[in-house]
């Protein structure tokens, strides 16, 4: 697999909270994560940077992973030992009281695809024309939707929509959800930040995909759509598809 980081601080704040990277461990598999931080005082940026770097650090020691189980196993425990840190780095100091992250990761073996996350960054897969979001957000206007409380419509223009229900970094324990899904040949995968989301609605991503465009171009194209809608909030994505390119607009 191959992928790509994008990242735009937005219009409107003064720095980039968002973390984020494609790594290949000894055996050449790939791990894409995105993280997405907040809390504490100008703290966020600490605990995004803290998590994808921690993970990129495992994961260039990790062995070949062949099995779903052991994959989920080692997500498991890392993403155990990672808010061990975050946490424990916020509880002593003073500044970094309070901060967490989302992340979304994905470990590509040659016939599964493996993710976790906690939050409200997202992973989408395309595949022959579909486009389906795989994670399911950890947020408050989630749950409201999920328990009929509200629509989906009314979810976008929520005015709580950015409150997570939990984060990576800030309590003790959490637990990530995670899940493997079968790789099929041509699939591209979308990770990305909810200021990309918050913009953007999943139809229009979709269209992106109709267009022909390369992968690069369609990712800047989507930071600038979320830019021109007001840019709050820092922008973040990553494509990943196989070695041998397979054109957006394909199956």
């Amino acid at each position: 697999m191959k992928g790509k980081f994008l990242t735009d601080t937005g219009r409107v704040r003064s720095h980039n909270e968002d973390a984020g990277g494609v790594f290949y461990n000894t055996a050449g598999q790939c791990l894409a994560v995105i993280a997405d931080g907040m809390g504490g005082h100008r703290a966020g940026d600490v605990a995004s940077r803290m998590a994808t770097s921690l993970l990129e650090e495992k994961w260039l020691k990790s062995g070949t992973f062949h099995e779903p189980e052991k994959t989920e196993e080692w997500l498991t425990q890392t993403v155990d030992e990672i808010n061990h840190a975050i946490y424990t780095r916020s509880q002593e100091i003073e500044e970094c009281h309070g901060m967490g992250t989302t992340i979304v990761i994905t470990v590509f073996a040659e016939e599964f695809v493996t993710i976790a996350h906690i939050g409200d960054s997202r992973c989408y897969r395309i595949y022959e024309g579909n486009f389906q979001q795989i994670t399911e957000d950890h947020s408050l206007v989630n749950a409201l939707v999920q328990s009929g409380q509200i629509t989906k419509d009314e979810a976008q223009n929520h005015p709580r929509k950015n409150v997570v229900l939990k984060a990576l970094g800030t309590e003790a324990e959490v637990s990530a959800d995670i899940k493997t899904l079968s790789f099929e040949s041509g699939s591209i995968f979308l990770l990305c930040t909810d200021g990309l989301t918050d913009k953007v609605m999943d139809e229009e991503i979709a269209e992106q995909f109709k267009s022909g465009s390369g992968l690069d171009e369609i990712g800047q194209q989507l930071i600038d759509l979320s830019n021109d809608r007001g840019g709050e909030d820092n922008i973040s994505l990553i494509f990943l598809q196989q070695d041998t390119p397979v054109k957006a607009g394909e199956g």
